[in-house]
């Protein structure tokens, strides 16, 4: 039996005898890599791009240093897992599985309930359960759109955990998720944790302080409201009539506008904490270009910042002085002596 390698993982044998050279020498210049590897310049040059996108090296003060074999089998086991994941829910997207087993479901409680027949344009939905079936089936079959909101703003760690592995689906596939939350959600540590996870993923989150109406909308074209908002346990309403589904997009949209992004985390890197305290100077200067930039980029760079880490220092201080938007957030800052 000969030596073990690394084409289980999908990697070419000479990407793989390319960081076997680079183990060896402990990390080299080109110039070395040519003499070290038995290769010439232009190969050198592409083995050393393909190995760095692979995530077996990386280059650290001109010199190209192999990542330790067991982070560098890490990677290549999670990359392959992400593929294989990615090829088994595109297959199964794509080859009407779920269609052919629904179909059967259906057979069995109402005899015109045949695959590729119409679905009804309102069904009532009674219990959590009819209700949890239905978001799994109509996640499933999302392709470009997910709009959700959650007037409660906290989501109990039971739920987040639930919740996880649906959402992490749909942002693979690229969809776009956005998520609109109540004001509680930013006293909850847990759920904050959770949101910025899902944007760090890609989703888009907000925070609103008016109060919210339960909705869930699938690609437009579908749309979940409770039979009860007082008691969404007792069920909801799922339709799929067009006109009103448009109403309630629109409706989901208003509240999208009139909400905020969510604060930026409490660190150095990332952006102030949420606090009652007087600004810091930084702070001050952020105000201060609220008044005075008419867009963020501009006023990052007044103030010598990424745009990203101005539109989160923005956020925070709208969070403490309690203000419905930029400019209100200006007159606050000037009232209270901020600026």
């Amino acid at each position: 039996m000969g030596d073990p390698d690394l084409a289980f993982l999908d990697i070419d044998p000479e990407d793989e005898r390319f960081y076997r050279v680079l183990l060896r020498s402990g990390g080299a210049d080109p110039e070395q890599l040519v003499r070290h590897a038995d290769l010439d310049e232009k190969a050198v040059h592409v083995l050393r791009q393909r190995v760095t996108a692979l995530g077996l090296a990386a280059m650290t003060d001109g010199l190209l240093r192999p990542v330790s074999p067991a982070k560098a089998v890490q990677h290549l086991i999670d990359a392959r897992l992400a593929r294989i994941r990615q090829e088994l829910e595109t297959k199964a997207a794509t080859s009407a599985i779920v269609a052919s087993l629904l179909a059967e479901r259906n057979a069995a409680t109402t005899s015109d309930a045949i695959a590729g027949a119409d679905r009804p344009p309102m069904e009532r939905l009674v219990g959590i359960e009819q209700v949890r079936a239905a978001i799994d089936e109509l996640t499933f079959f999302t392709r470009s759109e997910s709009m959700t909101t959650w007037p409660s703003g906290v989501m109990r760690p039971e739920i987040i955990e639930t919740s996880r592995p649906a959402d992490a689906r749909i942002l693979r596939r690229g969809i776009r998720m956005r998520s609109l939350f109540g004001a509680a959600a930013l006293d909850d540590p847990a759920t904050m944790a959770y949101l910025r996870e899902l944007v760090g993923k890609g989703a888009e989150v907000r925070v609103s302080r008016l109060d919210l109406e339960r909705i869930l909308i699938f690609d437009r074209a579908a749309a979940l409201t409770p039979i009860d908002p007082s008691d969404s346990k007792r069920g909801a309403l799922l339709t799929r009539e067009p006109g009103l589904v448009t109403t309630l997009v629109s409706l989901f949209d208003r509240m999208w506008g009139q909400a905020q992004e969510i604060p930026a985390a409490a660190s150095a890197e990332e952006g102030p904490a949420v606090s009652g305290e007087r600004p810091t100077e930084l702070e001050r200067r952020i105000l201060e270009s609220l008044c005075t930039a008419d867009k963020d980029e501009n006023g990052a760079r007044d103030v010598g910042i990424s745009v990203r880490t101005y539109r989160k220092y923005v956020a925070t201080l709208m969070h403490r002085l309690d203000a419905s938007n930029r400019f209100h957030a200006a007159l606050l800052a000037r009232e209270r002596g901020w600026i």
